[in-house]
């Protein structure tokens, strides 16, 4: 795909709560400027705020064990505090993220990362500590959201667009697809959000719309 033929339009929205439908959301916000060409993208934090999938950190009681586990990560990793260490047991599960914690110590001592992350569940790479996310929710500890791929499936079926994917991308350039429509390659995707578009937390665009994609996507072909 030539990313030259691509182009990537944030939208901005109110601030999404609990109390939204994110298809709602996107349809109401893209809606008017979504074409049959045209991927629209949602970050992943936003779709987990719609399924409150969220906690305060005051109302959590981090375990002897989070404390512990919380010491031996990267400051950058949203496991490194206690609170988010406890979310991620609360998750996988405290034997299992036990299990990752010792099999991923001894991995790094072999040269490989991200063993503890792959091992612990899916979660434990989604969590978003507190300052994680926007406003009022970088407060809180948000999840990763459950069923991406039903959910880009539902804005897609809305929006007659495309495709769509829930995607989670930061500023320190990663990006990961975690749910797309059928058709779409989550790789090529990611490659795409790698830089993200989605701003900030404070710049209020959870959404992008990936303009011309089908047609790029001919056109490679």
């Amino acid at each position: 795909m030539e990313e030259a033929r691509v182009e990537l339009v944030p939208v901005k929205t109110h601030i999404v709560t609990k109390r939204d439908n994110i298809v709602d959301v996107i349809e109401k916000y893209a809606g008017p400027d979504m074409g049959p060409d045209d991927v629209v993208s949602v970050a992943e934090s936003v779709v987990a705020i719609t399924q409150g999938r969220y906690r305060r950190p005051e109302e959590m009681s981090p375990s002897i064990l989070a404390h512990v586990l919380a010491r031996f990560v990267h400051r950058d990793s949203s496991c490194s505090s206690a609170c988010g260490m406890q979310a991620t047991i609360d998750e996988g599960g405290a034997l299992r993220v036990l299990f990752a914690f010792i099999v991923g110590g001894i991995a790094k001592v072999f040269g490989k990362s991200g063993v503890f992350y792959r091992l612990a569940g899916e979660q434990a790479a989604l969590i978003d500590d507190v300052t994680g996310t926007m406003p009022p929710f970088d407060k809180m500890l948000v999840f990763g959201p459950k069923d991406p791929v039903k959910v880009a499936e539902a804005i897609k079926a809305r929006l007659g667009c495309y495709g769509a994917a829930v995607a989670d991308v930061n500023d320190l350039k990663r990006a990961a697809v975690l749910g797309v429509t059928e058709g779409l390659q989550p790789a090529e995707l990611s490659r795409i959000l790698i830089h993200n578009p989605f701003g900030n937390a404070n710049q209020q665009t959870p959404i992008v719309i990936i303009k011309n994609y089908a047609a790029a996507a001919a056109k490679r072909g």
